[in-house]
Parts: structure tokens; sequence; C-alpha cells
């Protein structure tokens, strides 16, 4: 499951072989993955999956042209074939002097045997059927939270799943670069129905690069817990209040922020932050990292798609703009100087507008930002709804529940928040400290004022 020698001397074999038959450049992905899924529906098996794949990514520059292509025949024979007419094809399509490799100087030099971040777990090589059924079975629930005096259980959805991906990268610069990554996550989605026949679902999930990381026994419950809490929802009037937003969902409000950081949308004037490097167009004291290179984590990586070397990096420093995504096809592009093609793994550091409260030695969690916040709204789940890419303005459904004197109320529902994505980062009021450590994005509860919420 592996990537072998052999394989890697497949990989080898067409850059030498592109470059000998005309291709000024190249750059050659091997990428091997075997994913296994267990999901059970109400205690029973439901579904029994395996996957695996094996597959060459070609990037090829010839002649001021470029063209991607792949295969998963890994044979030399083969391979010799479908070069040549990938490069074939290469050659009729138009020329763009921008494509070429990143500069020898950028690309990552510490990526040898794919597991320097540790995100390999050799656990992975003898976990068995049993076992694996047994991670799903102990997600079922227990058969006294199945009926409540205000709800009844009717459906429980439940996967374990575990994966190992193997990536190894090498262009014709003499780039050689490994990741590897093993994967345990677990999944459970319950509906409920309460007693006048309404249905309400709530779902949990966790992972990790390390079997003993991933916690499957309650995962159902916390699903049971979510779904339960939705009971008995009341209408709220339109205004404009306090949104808090749980840890599950606050990269929700993050993305669009990296999107429009991305250096082909600001090229096609599709970014609401052109313009925007060393502005100070966010709070004071905001800052978010993208911390590439933490050891263990989901989305760590020492190097790109194109093998350029990542590091922990401001993407937003004391709410100034610090830096934009830009491969080297963009840099070219725009006259710009090259950066990484994207984020790794955004992370939120703490923030308190109110200088009187402080983090520094504290942890501060959703129930300590609503004590904060004394009243207003906790978003527990977005329910479709867009971020116009230009100017920024968006409009979601969302779900969750009122609280007041930092004391949760009731279920809402029927609302929909709208507003601008710069102006509502810019009535932060406090950014906690209790991220999920299973997710790559480190968003954690987020406390915004003066949102406006419509009925």
């Amino acid at each position: 499951m592996m990537i072998t020698e052999i394989e890697k001397e497949a990989a080898r074999f067409c850059i030498e072989h592109a470059c000998s038959h005309g291709a000024e450049q190249a750059r050659i992905s091997l990428s091997k993955s075997v994913m296994d899924t267990i999901a059970t529906l109400d205690g029973e098996i439901d579904k029994v999956t395996h996957n695996a794949d094996c597959s060459i990514y070609m990037y090829l520059f010839a002649d001021g042209r470029y063209g991607t292509f792949s295969t998963n025949k890994l044979d030399k024979d083969s391979l010799a074939v479908f070069i040549s007419n990938a490069l074939e094809m290469v050659r009729t399509l138009g020329p763009d002097e921008c494509w070429k490799l990143p500069a020898k100087e950028r690309l990552a030099t510490d990526a040898r045997d794919g597991n320097e971040l540790g995100l390999y777990d050799p656990a992975y090589l003898s976990l068995t059927t049993d076992e694996r059924l047994g991670f799903a079975r102990s997600m079922d629930l227990d058969p006294s939270l199945l009926k409540g005096e205000d709800h009844e259980v009717i459906c429980v959805e439940s996967e374990w799943s575990d994966s190992i991906d193997d990536n190894y990268l090498i262009d014709s610069q003499g780039f050689e670069g490994r990741q590897t990554e093993t994967s345990f996550s677990v999944f459970s989605e319950v509906t409920v129905q309460d007693k006048e026949g309404h249905k309400y679902s709530g779902y949990w999930w966790d992972a990790s690069s390390r079997l003993v990381g991933c916690e499957a026994s309650s995962c159902s419950r916390k699903a049971l817990e979510k779904a339960i809490s939705q009971i008995g929802p009341e209408e709220m009037p339109s205004g404009h209040y306090t949104m808090i937003t749980d840890p599950s969902v606050s990269s929700r409000l993050v993305s669009p922020i990296l999107n429009a950081l991305n250096a082909s949308s600001i090229q096609q004037k599709v970014s609401f932050l052109e313009d925007s490097l060393e502005r100070r167009l966010f709070p004071e004291g905001l800052t978010l990292m993208d911390l590439a290179r933490t050891p263990g984590r989901p989305g760590s990586r020492l190097f790109d798609t194109e093998g350029v070397a990542t590091t922990d990096s401001a993407i937003i420093s004391d709410g100034v703009v610090k830096e934009y995504f830009v491969n080297t096809y963009m840099a070219a592009k725009m006259g710009i100087a090259p950066t990484v093609e994207d984020i790794s793994r955004p992370c939120l550091l703490p923030y308190l507008k109110d200088e009187n409260l402080k983090l520094a030695e504290n942890d501060i969690n959703l129930a300590d930002i609503m004590a904060i916040c004394h009243d207003g709204i906790v978003v527990t789940g977005f329910n479709g709804g867009n971020c116009n890419s230009v100017t920024g303005d968006f409009s979601f459904g969302v779900e969750g529940f009122a609280f007041k004197d930092g004391k949760r109320l009731h279920p809402i529902k029927g609302m929909l928040i709208t507003g601008n994505i710069l102006e509502l980062w810019n009535h932060l009021i406090a950014a906690g400290t209790d991220a999920r450590s299973c997710s790559r994005w480190q968003i954690p509860s987020l406390a915004f004022g003066n949102v406006s919420f419509s009925a």
C-alpha cells in the first residue's frame, strides 16, 4: 500500500522520457491511496467499501506551452507512449510563457522519507477488519438513550473510515519530496422526533492521523445531543444581534477571506481584497496564521503541489494583510513575488476587543464567550447561502439558539444573516481558544457585534 521503489522509478522515467522528447521542464506527482469504510444504519451494517488508487500526474512544459495529464498505467512501455501523445497535445495549445517550474531555491529540501511531520501511524498496517467493525459498532447508541421524555430516536447513521495517502513529487530540476499520511475518522448523524412528530437531525465527527487519537465511542451520543438541542425552536424578530459561532462552523466566515487572498481571484478582478497588502483592513490585534509545519496536525505539509517549501507565516498580522497566495504562474502573470499556492493550516489566534479581558493565562470556550457577550444568538450551523467574491456581501441561512445573561434560552428557526465580510470582521468581539484539534481549520468560537438577522 506504500509507494515502492519500482513505482518511484516509474516516476523518474517519466521525467527522463518527457525531457528527452522535447519537454523543457516536467513535474511528476505519484499518488497512492487506500481507504476502508464501514457504515452502519440503526445498528446494522449498511455498507462496507475498500478503495485503492495509484496514479501518476504529469505537468509538462514544452515550446512555451503547458498541459496536465494522468494515467494509472505505470509500466514503462505504456508510459512512453502516453507521454509522447501528451507532448503532441501540449504543442497544439496556445503559448503562454508564464508557465514554468518554480525557482529551484524555493523548493523544499526536507521532505525525503514522507513522515517528517509525524502524520503516518504504523498502527494502520496491522488494523484488521474485525477491529474496524468494532470501532463502527462502538458508535451504536445505548438503548437507554433511544427514547426520552420529549423525543424518540428514529434513525442513527454512523461511519468508520481509515485511509493512507502516500504522495511522491519530483521535477526536472532535481526536486524530490514525499508526504505519507494516515487518517482515522468517525461520523454520526442522529435523527429524532418530538411529541408532535417534528424531526431534527444532529451530527458529530472526529478524526486523527493517529489511531489512538480518534474518539469513536462518544460520536453518536454527541450527535444525539445536537439533535435534541434543536427541539422546540422559537421565532425571533428581525434585528441586529450579537452573534457567536460554534467552533465547528466558524470556518464558514473565514473561507471568503482566504478565497479573496488567492492571486487568481485578484488577477481576475473577483476579489474584495484586491490591493489589500500591508493595509489594516481587520481589527487591530487580529492575527490569522498559516501553521503549515505543525507536527502531527491535519493540514500540515512541508511543500505545496509545486514543491515549494511551506513556512509558518502570518496571513493577517495585527489586522494588516501580509500575504497573498501566489503560485509560480500567477506570479509571472501579475509581475509580483510568488509565495505558496494556498493556505495549509489556517489558525486564528485568540482575540478580545476589550483590553480589560485577558486570555494570556486561560483558555476561553463558547460558554466563556457567551458570558462575555451576555445576550445574542449562537450559530451552530449554516444552511446554504453565499458570499459575493467581488464585494464581500454575504447572505447565509443559520440555525442555532438564543441566549440571555450568558445562558441558553431556546433554539431558533428560519433566520438569515446578511452583511459584508469586512464589516462583519471589524465588529469582532472575541475569538476563543477552542478550535477543534481534529480539523485542518483551526478556527475557534467567534463573537461579532451588530449582526443583521432576518426572520
